[in-house]
């Protein structure tokens, strides 16, 4: 391993947090993200200066609209790979997911946005092995999300998802399915690709099941596309 590609390793003690209800960043994913509000302008405009490590986290169901709400102790860091500033003065970012972490405390800090320390340990697996897809049940995955997909009228590029690695895939269909917060923290949390991908085909089969039983959709995803 060269000096630069140990230094580009490196994930620092201390990183800024998004916190964003039903969003998670997962690693060797892409996560594009405007940035509007002037805390987390400050925030982006801090990470381009430094090391550009941004975490993702989300909000603790029923935290409501607070200012600082409390968030789940387990978050998706990325660097920022894609950056432009806009005419209406916003930000277009895309985070390249390195690793999970764990929230060890969260400091007193003067900036606008919220700061902590991180713990990368627990989640090295992240960057130093490859997940392995033996055993996963792909057919099953995909044939409950083609029947999902269709029945919710989301529109897919079905050849791309059909063709798509398995690692690559279910982190894909993680990050962009209309879960709920708590969904979307299992998936975030899960050991590893495997229990990613027997919670990802329990979801997508409780969702079908939920829509054929005349449910309806209580996760507003119909806006979404996959790609």
């Amino acid at each position: 391993m060269t000096e630069d590609q140990t230094r580009e390793d490196a994930l620092p003690a201390r990183i800024p947090i998004f916190p964003l209800s039903g969003v998670l960043l997962l690693p060797d994913s892409k996560l594009p993200l405007n940035i509007f509000e002037p805390r987390y302008l400050d925030m982006v405009r801090d990470a381009m200066a430094g090391d550009r490590i941004i975490g993702m986290v989300q909000p603790l169901p029923r935290e409501g609209r607070s200012d600082k709400p409390a968030v789940y102790d387990i978050g998706g860091a990325g660097r920022i790979t894609s950056f432009e500033e806009t005419k209406d003065n916003r930000f277009e970012i895309t985070l390249s997911g390195l690793s999970r972490f764990a929230i060890i405390e969260e400091l007193p800090v003067t900036t606008r946005y919220r700061q902590v320390i991180a713990d990368w340990d627990r989640f090295a697996a992240d960057r130093w092995s490859e997940e392995d897809a033996v055993g996963i049940d792909r057919n099953r995955l995909l044939t409950a999300l083609r029947a999902y997909l269709e029945l919710a009228q989301i529109p897919a590029e079905w050849n791309a998802i059909a063709t798509a690695e398995t690692g690559p895939l279910i982190a894909s269909l993680a990050m962009i399915c209309p879960f709920g917060p708590s969904e979307k923290q299992a998936l975030l949390e899960a050991h590893d690709l495997f229990e990613r991908s027997r919670i990802m085909t329990a979801l997508v089969e409780m969702a079908l099941l939920h829509r054929a039983s005349g449910g309806g959709d209580d996760q507003g995803g119909d806006d979404h596309k996959i790609h």
